[in-house]
């Protein structure tokens, strides 16, 4: 299958360790975890250095690698939160804007594509700097985890996504506004 490339191949890897993540961090093996995570976050990196470099951009990585993106995030906030025995958590109502965000970002692409015109929307600099500081405050909370201790770092962490989403998610509406 030609579409089934060695960058896909690592999307596919990616969404397969969304699970194993899921299950280590409530079980409790944070180290694990904290090294899956990373593992996943390179296969991201190489995933696109491969399409891009070597011309294996496809429909199927198109979709597949921002579902593995999101799989992922969500994935982790929504156990990051979970009331599990952890020294930090990520709090419900951060996991409910950054999911909200994402979710009506969803949605406005889609009616606007099915009730108005067909319409491909790039993500923004600042929505992928939103991305960057979810993966950051992820990573920084499963490393504090792992050390068993909370840390001041992991709730500069939150507050950073909570102005990030709040930020982006008003900037996708001003495009959304301003283009239609």
């Amino acid at each position: 299958m030609a579409t089934l490339t060695a960058a896909n191949q690592l999307t596919l890897v990616r969404l397969m360790l969304v699970p194993c993540l899921v299950i280590l961090v409530v079980y409790g093996f944070h180290g694990w975890a904290l090294i899956v995570f990373v593992l996943a976050g390179i296969t991201d990196v190489l995933d696109g250095l491969i399409a891009r470099r070597a011309g294996q951009r496809t429909k199927l990585g198109a979709w597949l690698d921002p579902m593995a993106d999101k799989l992922l995030l969500v994935s982790m906030f929504l156990v990051l939160t979970a009331p599990l025995e952890m020294a930090n958590r990520l709090p419900i109502w951060l996991t409910v804007l950054v999911i909200s965000r994402d979710i009506l970002i969803v949605l406005t692409v889609a009616v606007i594509n099915l009730a108005i015109e067909r319409r491909v929307f790039y993500p923004s600099r600042l929505g992928k700097a939103a991305t960057l500081i979810y993966i950051l405050t992820c990573a920084v909370t499963l490393y504090f985890n792992y050390l068993d201790r909370a840390s001041v770092v992991v709730d500069a962490a939150i507050y950073s996504s909570l102005a990030v989403t709040l930020l982006s998610g008003i900037h996708y509406i001003v495009l959304v506004v301003k283009d239609s």
